[in-house]
């Protein structure tokens, strides 16, 4: 049973983060706004696992990030840089870089 949750915005960020990943971990889009409905159908069946949150660098990520910081306090926030901007164009080394301290990864990426 997968035990992480690594919640992004799109599905572009999803295969992104699944290039660099080498252990079973549930990536979930947000498609980058967050429902009632939505918050509800995510939320419930993540609270107790390990949940990492890794959203782009602008606005919109920010604003979503803020929300998903109310609804899940105790998940890890991961950053991107603002100079990359989104998930989708961070480079793999800087990325795997990121991801290391949490997950287990595939070597090497520079």
């Amino acid at each position: 049973m997968v035990e992480k949750v690594l919640i992004v915005e799109g599905t572009n960020d999803r295969k992104r983060v699944k290039r660099v990943l080498n252990e079973p971990v549930d990536v979930i889009c947000t498609y980058g706004t967050l429902s009632v409905t939505k918050l509800e159908d995510l939320i419930l069946p993540i609270e107790d696992k390990d949940v990492y949150i890794l959203v782009d660098a602008d606005e919109a990520g920010e604003s979503l990030r803020k929300q998903l910081k109310r609804e899940l306090p105790n998940a890890t926030h991961l950053y991107t840089q603002k100079e990359y901007g989104q998930v989708e164009t961070t480079p793999l080394g800087y990325l795997t870089g990121l991801l290391r301290g949490y997950f287990k990864v595939k070597e090497p990426y520079k």
